[in-house]
């Protein structure tokens, strides 16, 4: 899935720095943490989509700019 057919990029952007500064908060500043840029969202979006909530999900394919196809056990995304 290309990271630009969601519409959410800036979304999943804020939700990565917010994990950030709590990681930075709680390990503390000694400890070197990943930057935001080396973070990779399409993995967060991998993330969330098997991890996440039910809305969390539901938000994240609401916001396709594709439609997904389900045939022969293979998902597709089809553009409009």
């Amino acid at each position: 899935m290309n990271i630009n057919e969601l519409g959410m990029r800036q979304k999943l952007e804020d939700e990565i720095n917010r994990f950030n500064i709590f990681q930075k908060s709680v390990v503390g500043e000694k400890h070197k943490i990943q930057n935001t840029k080396d973070t990779d969202i399409r993995n967060y979006a991998k993330y969330l989509l098997k991890e996440g909530s039910v809305s969390e999900k539901r938000e994240l394919l609401g916001n396709l700019r594709s439609r997904i196809i389900y045939k022969d056990k293979k998902l597709e995304l089809v553009k409009e």
